[in-house]
């Protein structure tokens, strides 16, 4: 029996993917999908990195032939980076991998699939990038009036010594990480301090 991945993402640990699972839902009862295979991943992690664990666990079903089809609330739950999530795509329709965003009412197979996913990647690497520009223009704003003054030297998200002790116990950079929510970036850089 082939399964269905139904994906969700959120990029923090404070935000819920409801919405996301609920959507998913309303689709897959409409298309009368098998609830025998569904399978369900969900990540709490940035979508500009492919690291994160369902993620991970859901492209080895996809590797093994396992899951033929993959349901996403939007595209950009998969990549938030054009050329990744195009390749990504690419490798999947391939595999005959058929991927579905709900909200956005795209089925992708074959190569007007890849096409219309291009598109909307390319969308969403833009709206990152826009993001990111208003930020530093706020940022500088705020600098010039002297109201800004950044993080304070020395402050962290977490105690650098804490990721030790958890390292210390066995716990992987990754479930460090997650137990911290920090990135795996920040724990090496904890951990290789003195």
């Amino acid at each position: 029996m082939s399964l269905i991945a139904c994906y969700c993402r959120v990029s923090t640990r404070h935000q819920k993917n409801d919405s996301q699972r609920a959507e998913i839902a309303r689709w897959l009862e409409q298309t009368s999908m098998d609830q025998s295979a569904i399978r369900w991943f969900e990540d709490q992690d940035s979508g500009t990195t492919f690291q994160r664990r369902a993620f991970e666990a859901m492209q080895q079903g996809i590797a093994s032939g396992a899951i033929q089809t993959v349901v996403v609330w939007k595209l950009d739950r998969l990549s938030r980076r054009q050329r990744e999530g195009i390749n990504l795509l690419a490798d999947w329709c391939e595999r005959g991998v058929r991927v579905v965003a709900v909200t956005q009412h795209i089925d992708l197979n074959g190569a007007v699939g890849r096409m219309v996913a291009s598109v909307m990647f390319g969308l969403a690497e833009i709206e990152m990038e826009y993001r990111r520009e208003r930020q530093a223009a706020g940022i500088a704003v705020a600098k010039r009036r002297g109201a800004y003054a950044g993080r304070r030297m020395g402050t962290t998200k977490a105690k650098p010594a804490r990721a030790k002790a958890l390292h210390q116990q066995g716990l992987t950079a990754a479930e460090i990480a997650n137990a911290l929510a920090i990135t795996r970036r920040t724990v090496f850089r904890y951990l290789s301090q003195p």
